[in-house]
């Protein structure tokens, strides 16, 4: 993500206002269990725990919008909730209008599709900053068929490699969406914000999407992911890697750790925010994987990584160990540092990481020591952390 694309403000709209007709049963899907949580809760954390989004929308069943429910009371951000419409185009409609006026991109995202990564968020949101509008979406992998009117026979074969199949997050400048809604509001009815955004006259950038971030619409679906335990890609145990960082502290630089800023006097020194966490942990599922390291793959000869937020690097890494074939089920963190204490900041750390990574909070440890006054780190000029990563391979 650019730092310009950092600096704006992003509200998120999780669109839960479906039956889930589909799946079966008297429950929507969205509120199915899913390893502990339900398929809701688990989308919600997607963007509770990304560092670019500010606040979200959630759109409810008419029923149970006026009803908050409990596992929000202990949100890490503003969560406001919006009731459904009998459309989907309607829910997101609804929700808009408790997006914040000063909110200047806007995310839309399906419940059913609590398996996207941090870094395809990124993805959409420097996207649309940048093109006013962007959807994530695969490429087609199969040949495409068009059937003829009663369904029996090909009408034609479509080019393969101009076929994208969508997906959300999808991502818009407030004053894109603004025209999108009330092109639907008018009248017109599309199956999801893009393709009213594409009616209403802009143009919608394609964003690499990931076949991990399926949508449960069956009852197959959901037995699928609960069979994988946490909704993630079925994994083997695999291979474990380590890492380490150290930064010195100085004056005039913000302490980030895990994500999280860190009331300090001193922050640590670096060509990036010098997250010590998500260095360590960035080297520690690299080695994992037998991909190099972070200087590797973000040098700080590149203009593209000053300043940039090591949140977004660890995701980055992480859709990089994805695509070797390998899943990160695990990582344990020790923090070496004088002082502040990271006591209070500690689980939001752990969720901010977490999320980057794609796992559970629940699987990311982090624990804080300090050097008992021996060297720099225990004289207070330096901070350090130590990484283990734990990597499955993808079944």
């Amino acid at each position: 993500m650019t730092t310009d694309a950092r600096r704006l403000h992003v509200t998120a709209i999780v669109a839960a206002a479906g039956r889930g007709a589909r799946v079966g049963g008297a429950t929507p899907k969205q509120f199915l269990d899913l390893g502990g949580r339900t398929v809701l809760e688990r989308s919600v954390a997607i963007f509770l725990g990304h560092e670019a989004v500010n606040d979200l929308v959630v759109a409810l069943p008419p029923d149970q919008s006026g009803v908050r429910p409990v596992w929000l009371d202990a949100a890490s951000k503003p969560v406001a909730i919006a009731e459904g419409g009998s459309r989907r185009q309607d829910s997101v409609a609804n929700a808009f209008d408790r997006v914040p006026a000063h909110a200047e991109v806007v995310l839309v995202h399906d419940a059913a599709r609590p398996f996207a990564s941090a870094a395809l968020v990124s993805r959409t949101i420097a996207a649309a900053a940048a093109s006013g509008a962007a959807v994530a979406a695969v490429p087609a992998s199969d040949t495409v068929k068009q059937a003829s009117e009663d369904g029996r026979f090909v009408r034609t074969t479509l080019a393969r490699e101009t076929i994208f199949l969508a997906q959300t997050p999808q991502a818009f400048k407030r004053a894109v969406l603004a025209d999108a809604i009330a092109l639907g509001r008018s009248g017109f009815a599309a199956t999801d914000e893009a393709m009213l955004a594409e009616r209403a006259g802009h143009r919608v950038q394609l964003v690499e999407g990931e076949r991990g971030n399926v949508k449960i619409t069956t009852p197959d679906d959901l037995e699928t992911a609960r069979r994988s335990g946490s909704g993630q890609p079925t994994t083997t145990v695999g291979r474990v890697g380590i890492g380490y960082d150290l930064h010195r502290l100085v004056d005039g630089r913000p302490l980030v750790l895990g994500g999280v800023s860190v009331p300090a006097p001193k922050g640590a020194l670096g060509y990036s925010d010098a997250d010590v966490i998500c260095h360590a942990v960035t080297d520690a599922i690299l080695g994992a994987a037998a991909l190099g390291d972070i200087g590797h793959h973000f040098p700080d000869t590149d203009p593209a990584w000053k300043g940039a937020s090591s949140l977004d690097l660890l995701a980055r890494a992480a859709a990089l160990v994805r695509d070797a074939g390998f899943a990160v089920t695990q990582a344990d963190v020790v923090v070496i540092l004088e002082s502040p204490k990271l006591g209070p900041h500690r689980d939001a750390m752990r969720a901010r990481v977490a999320s980057a990574l794609g796992i559970d909070a629940a699987s990311v440890s982090i624990k804080a020591k300090t050097n008992e006054g021996v060297d720099a780190v225990g004289r207070g000029e330096a901070v350090a952390a130590h990484a283990v990563a734990v990597l499955g391979g993808l079944v």
